[in-house]
């Protein structure tokens, strides 16, 4: 299974290792490096690399690679979800999954490892468990340590280690009871110049946060479920309820957890929320060329865009760029000529607009081609897909709890050709 654990930083220096079957060079890593230099952006490098005796498989987060170095035939994806799941662990842990901070926190980082893999292979990836395990870090906690000499590691075997709920604690107490689920949708589309969808589709997520006394179950229910066709489930969703009522239903894990992922790809569900009209023209004869760009909304169901922030890779022979625009600020890079334009809010009554000239070389020929135009945008309480909670129950308990559920649609790789 797994031999290695490498973490390697955006500047290519390897600043944590960990291997659990025997000691693998870090010269192993020449190949990514290798890898690394060809791809022309850090989330282009390939996932699985094969090198003479290994196959080196890594994700990008947080601007650290994570790289496991395998030796026998596995399935990729099982060895990536791992991964994921450690940088989870990570962030559940410490707040954030950043290298000073991995630095900072080095003796749990390596105990939380050390019984995520048993010899290799994946023993304890729930939370709940772990932080039974080993204790997360505070601040008295690191001074009780470093004046006693004790470490963060747990006395007692974890309760649900041994239970048919492994990813639930026993005896779970809070004064208030409360259970939040955030549904978060990333559109990915590529739009052509007039304004027609190439390409368009939806990655989604339930996050929950569910403090919830002693052991109760849940039900989620949605107005529209038939949207959900292409799903992943956090283990302790009941998979033969939902396959025959297209009902969750669970024992939820204590704390934060993603209870579901979903894809949405039929182009006819995907709604485009924003809309670019463009003007972008080059002339072969002069060294001045034409930038016009609206931004507008489309299909938002009333809601607000926000956040929103153009950003255009310009051609080469592009020298310098005058532009004006109609709110928010704009920057243009004359050496990685790079057009950055945050817009923020949208007020549809006065749609933004940025308008100007672009200086070319003198003497150069005209571009090939037009620029990309990628967009970042937020619209708080819309799930573009239409996809609506219908209710959430409780059984098992006798109090009644606080429920609250949020929506969010946010922009994922939004292109707009010109």
């Amino acid at each position: 299974m797994i031999h290695s654990l490498f973490l390697i930083n955006s500047s290519g220096d390897i600043f944590l290792e960990k291997h659990w079957k025997s000691v693998v060079s870090r010269s192993v890593c020449d190949y990514f490096f290798e890898a690394q230099e060809r791809a022309t952006e850090a989330e282009n490098v390939p996932p699985v690399i094969p090198t003479p005796h290994h196959y080196l498989l890594s994700v990008y987060r947080h601007k650290i690679f994570f790289v496991a170095v395998i030796q026998t035939e596995v399935p990729p994806l099982f060895v990536i979800e791992f991964l994921h799941r450690v940088v989870d662990t990570f962030q559940d842990y410490f707040g954030v999954c950043s290298e000073p901070v991995i630095k900072d926190n080095v003796v749990v980082v390596y105990e939380v490892l050390e019984e995520m893999l048993d010899n290799g292979f994946p023993l304890a990836t729930e939370s709940n468990i772990l932080k039974e395990l080993i204790k997360p870090p505070t601040i008295l906690r690191t001074v009780v340590n470093t004046i006693t000499g004790s470490t963060n590691v747990g006395d007692q075997l974890p309760t649900g280690q041994l239970s048919v709920v492994p990813w639930r604690r026993t005896g779970v107490k809070y004064t208030n009871n409360e259970a939040y689920f955030d549904v978060v949708e990333e559109i990915d589309a590529i739009i052509d110049k007039s304004g027609s969808t190439i390409t368009a589709e939806i990655q989604g997520v339930i996050d929950a946060c569910v403090k919830l006394t002693g052991m109760p179950d849940l039900t989620l229910s949605f107005m529209n479920p038939r949207l959900l066709d292409d799903v992943s489930f956090h283990p302790c969703v009941r998979f033969k309820r939902w396959e025959s009522e297209r009902i969750l239903s669970f024992i939820p894990p204590d704390g934060n957890f993603r209870l579901l992922s979903y894809h949405v790809s039929a182009q006819n569900l995907v709604a485009i929320p924003v809309y670019v009209k463009h003007n972008i023209s080059f002339r072969d004869s002069s060294s001045l060329g034409r930038f016009e760009i609206t931004v507008g909304p489309k299909q938002t169901m009333g809601k607000t865009i926000e956040g929103v922030i153009v950003t255009s890779q310009m051609p080469k022979g592009v020298l310098n760029m005058s532009l004006s625009p109609s709110q928010g600020t704009h920057t243009f890079d004359p050496v990685t000529k790079m057009l950055s334009w945050d817009v923020g809010k949208i007020n549809p009554q006065k749609l933004p607009s940025l308008k100007g000239t672009v200086s070319l070389q003198a003497g150069a020929s005209r571009p090939d081609e037009n620029p990309t135009i990628n967009l970042q945008f937020k619209i708080q309480q819309l799930a573009i897909s239409g996809l609506k909670v219908n209710r959430l129950d409780m059984y098992g308990e006798k109090y009644k709890p606080f429920k609250g559920i949020k929506y969010m649609t946010k922009a994922g790789k939004f292109q707009v050709r010109t």
